[in-house]
């Protein structure tokens, strides 16, 4: 937990961002985690764990600025080629992080989300997640939404595919199709697309997260690996945000 005086000290360090421009809706791919840890010479695991302490920080961090989404992705569709016994720990983490810090995020007014399949998922993972959903669903404040078992093709693939079977009743005229249609059937139907796309650890790749919601998104990448990634590191990514001119294909 950050000490009062390194508190603090970040919020000075935030002093100069700008609070009519702030991301509506922060995306983050969270790497790093097990680089972080072979550099220390400790498992791969060790870093995830620590990975979550992050999550605590810089949902606070988003919180304080007035960010109003915040979606993390924090386990890919893809993810399930790794080692057995570290999708074990991955999966457990939710429970653990819900278990410590949910009371505190009720407190905090923040809604907790997930996007995602929920197929595949152990069911102490889906429990821990779901029941965080349900205790918070009235919250108003920050929405935390955390992209589990999520891959941005397979959605995408999903969308097409409601809309093909709802032409084939007759229910759509597939010349009428809009954007929004096809926007309808994501996961993430209920968000607005996100402002900012922050990576950490260096890798200057999507890998499959949000391929349609990140179209006019502005990107930040930084070599520092998530377990590193500390509230001045928010900053510094959102200072960046305010001093680009979001044109949206126009002059």
């Amino acid at each position: 937990m950050t000490t009062m005086a390194a508190a603090s000290e970040s919020s000075r360090e935030g002093n100069d961002l700008s609070s009519d421009n702030v991301p509506r809706h922060v995306a983050i791919i969270m790497d790093g985690n097990g680089r972080w840890a072979k550099a220390r010479g400790l498992p791969r695991v060790a870093g995830h764990h620590n990975g979550m302490k992050t999550v605590k920080r810089i949902t606070k961090a988003a919180d304080r600025l007035g960010v109003r989404y915040l979606t993390l992705y924090a386990f890919s569709t893809e993810n399930w080629k790794r080692p057995k016994a570290e999708i074990e720990f991955i999966m457990k983490l939710p429970q653990e992080f819900l278990s410590l810090e949910l009371d505190e995020l009720i407190r905090n007014n923040v809604q907790v989300r997930m996007m995602g399949v929920k197929d595949l998922l152990p069911d102490f993972t889906l429990s821990a997640v779901e029941e965080a959903v349900r205790r918070t669903a009235d919250n108003t404040g920050l929405v935390l939404n955390f992209a589990l078992n999520y891959g941005s093709r397979m959605e995408m693939v999903e969308s097409a595919r409601k809309l093909a079977r709802q032409a084939a009743k007759g229910e759509l005229d597939p010349d009428a199709i809009s954007e929004a249609d096809f926007g309808a059937g994501l996961l993430s139907s209920d968000l607005p697309d996100p402002d900012l796309l922050i990576r950490t650890s260096g890798e200057l790749r999507l890998s499959n997260f949000m391929l349609w919601q990140l179209a006019y998104s502005e990107f930040w990448f930084t070599d520092v690996h998530w377990p590193e990634f500390t509230e001045d590191h928010f900053h510094e990514a959102i200072r960046e945000y305010q001093r680009r001119a979001r044109r949206y294909g126009g002059l």
